[in-house]
């Protein structure tokens, strides 16, 4: 009886966290279009703006509606990008994902306690996906990180994961966010005040607050993270100079490889700190 109930809990928190992402993915376009345009997130309602109609319930599920409508407004036929329905599908990937992570300790709490510690590290890690999504949309079109975003994004964390970290009786976890935090926030602080055109403050804020997430984790998440982010736009910036679409003086938005490589110390952080430390004969 046990290992049933263990595999359909996990699916009930697989399903859930996916058709949740793609709801606060839905939410997230709107976010994306109307915070760097300084315009309110609540209101007005969504509306085609081809045409001006509002968009009806039954035209805003996630995915499914943008493919019944093949991708056009239902009144006036005129088309609605794509990136909609991608940013939700991804939203809503990106929550099974971090849900995938989450169910070890879920499944494994001992106490009501721990248990609301787990919980409270899956919500700080699910708000931390979906702000991952929404600033990389943003940047790529506006090359900024919005504050609105980025600052509630810090007192979120901090908050969660401090409640976290003190239920679960882990001070260690707290010592190492606040060291990311602040270590990384000082180095994209030199890195822009040296290359004001290649680093912004919008970047060196963001950091402070993937600096705080990822020293959460660790000390290998925190590093593998914040040199991945380095690893992953300097590649990129390669090929962009290698095809021709940029020049050396180029600007390119950074903030989607901070959010990337962050990820990637979140994933596999750890084990991959823990090889390079044992290639390197240090355990």
């Amino acid at each position: 009886m046990i290992a049933p109930l263990a595999a359909a809990w996990l699916v009930a928190l697989l399903i859930g966290a996916g058709v949740f992402g793609l709801l606060i993915g839905s939410f997230l376009n709107v976010v994306a279009y109307r915070v760097p345009a300084g315009l309110s997130i609540v209101s007005p309602p969504s509306a085609c703006p081809g045409c001006g109609g509002r968009i009806r319930p039954y035209d805003n599920i996630p995915v499914l509606s943008w493919l019944i409508l093949r991708g056009r407004c239902r009144d006036c036929g005129e088309p609605i990008s794509a990136r909609y329905p991608v940013v939700e599908a991804v939203t809503g990937v990106f929550f099974v994902a971090v849900a995938v992570m989450a169910a070890p300790a879920l499944a494994t709490a001992a106490s009501t306690q721990s248990t609301v510690a787990a919980v409270l590290q899956l919500v700080a890690f699910l708000y931390l996906a979906a702000v991952s999504v929404v600033l990389a949309a943003i940047d790529i079109d506006t090359r900024t990180l919005p504050n609105a975003i980025v600052l509630p994004s810090a007192f979120v964390g901090i908050v969660l994961l401090s409640a976290s970290a003190l239920l679960a009786q882990r001070p260690g976890a707290l010592l190492t966010a606040v060291t990311g935090m602040i270590g990384l926030f000082l180095f994209y602080l030199i890195v822009a005040l040296v290359s004001p055109r290649g680093m912004g403050f919008g970047d060196v804020k963001l950091a402070g607050v993937l600096g705080w997430y990822l020293g959460f984790l660790g000390v290998g998440p925190l590093l593998v993270g914040a040199f991945a982010a380095f690893l992953l736009g300097g590649l990129f910036g390669i090929v962009l100079l290698v095809t021709g679409r940029a020049g050396r003086k180029s600007g390119i938005p950074f903030g989607p490889w901070m959010l990337a490589g962050a990820w990637i110390g979140v994933v596999a952080g750890g084990p991959l700190w823990s090889s390079y430390l044992a290639l390197v004969g240090l355990t």
